[in-house]
């Protein structure tokens, strides 16, 4: 084989381990770019995630607070309505007492 064919060789397979090097490189780069973006779909949908958590506890808390409001209110009521019986029971007898005495 003659030195050029031989330097031709050489050369094509230098160029060749340059391609090879280069698109390691670059394969290399695409795995971290794909990488942070993963991570950082992950961040944003872990974020996300907490976010509806934290709205869904803070809703079902107002509702258990709403709920103790109209426990409290229905309770309320009822005290009320007892007290207004026993005034009942007594004004019917302050209305009877003054149609018999006149």
């Amino acid at each position: 084989m003659s030195v050029e064919a031989i330097e031709k060789v050489t050369q094509t397979e230098q160029e060749a381990k340059q391609r090879k090097d280069a698109a390691a490189a670059e394969s290399k780069q695409k795995l971290q770019t794909a990488q942070r973006a993963a991570q950082r779909m992950l961040e944003e949908a872990r974020t996300n995630a907490e976010a509806q958590a934290r709205q869904m506890m803070a809703q079902a808390q107002a509702a258990q607070r709403k709920q103790q409001v109209l426990d409290q209110a229905a309770q309320e009521c009822q005290t009320m309505k007892q007290a207004a019986r026993s005034y009942l029971e007594q004004a019917a007898e302050l209305i009877v007492e003054k149609v018999v005495n006149g």
